[in-house]
């Protein structure tokens, strides 16, 4: 059996991408790699190609050790200590106080369940780029996104240039919605509220470890997660399991593991960084644990505020502030602003971010400031401005989802987009599956009073 984004010439040819980014000279290796027969280039679309030859394997396990090796460019604006970071950090922006414990539910439940609407509209068209996408709609009519999507009204034709995700279409077209069905955007936040239930809010990155080995399978994690989760199972402990053979560090798998952070800790999106970053040490490295920081302080400061802006600069407050994730949050913000209509906003982004891997984290968190702004508050726009914008649409949806809902709250969402919910969330995580958005809404806020 072949288990993607682990096999070592596959790793490799992703590293040698990431290695340049941290200013480590590859050039030697890659020319001993070329020399031997490897390909140079990452796999392109899907996670693996076919199997190298043994020998080849054999030699890019070496590399990957050699690589991993190399001292990266010293840089001081993109750390990995959370010390140093905390450096780096700017004040907060003044944000209103916590809400009463009523209205306080109220904006948890509508972020369960905006993380749910997005990550489900965002499902069927994972994988698709963002030109797939937009013939999809318009030849059934249906452009620009403003629903869950369906296969009614689609030419076959175009079925057939875009196979949809086979995962997913059974359980998220809007003909077949039963529920929110399973999806790694939502394991990963009812396993942080599992953590935090367990060991409450001084949690260790070794008991999110421990959450992992105990309640994922392994088939049920991807790129820097399965590369961290093999670590752990050969004896590594972090941050070694977020550095070793693993050229996914810097991709969006942290941050779509934080939300929860940010939900128990209303207000304060430093306290709920530091949460983030204990999760994402895990896996990640750099900008790929500013994403997952960045997303939390964004949580945070949801739940009481109502103006995107200041929860975009609560979430900026967070992470350094000349990393790479920030300057290109930043630019995408400015085009939100600065162009005459989200399409060509998005056009600019895209010319921003060519070549980069579709689920990086900088790409996706940009595209996810760019709806967040360029949607205004508005719920329906911003989730539809993501999913529509390419790149990990389910991902990204589930993130402006739970930003959005937790701005608007449970009453204020529309109930064409909640209803097919059916208040009940599938998953593989013991003691969740089948559980309604509300009762996550009140375990989470029980969470929070013990925290404060």
């Amino acid at each position: 059996m072949r288990i993607t984004w682990i096999q070592p010439e596959d790793l490799l040819r992703h590293e040698f991408v990431q290695a340049r980014d941290e200013g480590k000279d590859v050039t030697g290796v890659l020319g001993r790699w070329v020399a031997a027969g490897g390909d140079p280039n990452p796999p392109v679309g899907g996670a693996s190609d076919p199997p190298a030859s043994p020998d080849l394997a054999g030699l890019a396990r070496d590399l990957l050790v050699e690589i991993d090796a190399l001292p990266p460019a010293r840089d001081d604006d993109e750390p990995s200590d959370l010390d140093a970071i905390r450096r780096l950090w700017q004040p907060s922006p003044r944000l209103p106080p916590v809400p009463s414990p009523a209205a306080l539910r109220d904006r948890l439940h509508g972020a369960w369940l905006g993380r749910a609407v997005g990550c489900l509209l965002g499902k069927p068209v994972e994988k698709i780029p963002r030109e797939g996408i937009r013939e999809i709609l318009e030849s059934s009519g249906r452009w620009p996104l403003a629903a869950y999507f369906t296969a009614a009204g689609l030419p076959p034709d175009v079925a057939e240039r875009w196979p949809w995700n086979r995962a997913s279409r059974p359980t998220s077209l809007a003909e077949v919605i039963d529920g929110m069905p399973e999806d790694d955007d939502l394991n990963y936040t009812l396993l942080a509220l599992s953590v935090l239930e367990t060991h409450g809010i001084g949690f260790a990155t070794d008991d999110v470890a421990q959450a992992w080995l105990r309640d994922l399978p392994t088939l049920r994690v991807f790129t820097a997660e399965r590369a961290a989760y093999r670590n752990l199972l050969n004896g590594l402990q972090p941050p070694a399991t977020a550095t070793t053979a693993n050229p996914y560090r810097e991709w969006i798998g942290a941050q779509i593991r934080t939300d929860l952070y940010g939900w128990a800790r209303p207000g304060d999106p430093h306290g709920a960084a530091e949460l983030a970053w204990r999760d994402a040490r895990l896996s990640h490295t750099r900008n790929g644990m500013y994403g997952a920081m960045f997303v939390a302080g964004m949580a945070a400061a949801a739940l009481v505020a109502s103006d995107t802006d200041v929860v975009l600069d609560a979430g900026l407050s967070v992470i350094p502030p000349r990393s790479g994730l920030a300057v290109e949050i930043q630019a995408a913000r400015d085009l939100a602003t600065s162009s005459p209509d989200f399409e060509t906003a998005l056009d600019r982004l895209y010319e921003r971010h060519a070549g980069r891997h579709w689920v990086h984290s900088i790409n996706n968190t940009a595209l996810t400031a760019l709806a967040l702004s360029a949607g205004g508050g508005d719920f329906v726009q911003a989730i539809c401005h993501v999913v529509s914008g390419g790149w990990d649409t389910d991902s990204n949806g589930a993130t402006v989802g739970a930003v959005s809902g937790a701005m608007t709250g449970a009453a204020r969402l529309p109930e064409a987009w909640v209803a097919p919910l059916k208040n009940r969330l599938a998953t593989n995580i013991p003691g969740f599956d089948g559980v309604g958005f509300d009762e996550l809404a009140a375990r989470t806020a029980f969470v929070v009073s013990g925290a404060t």
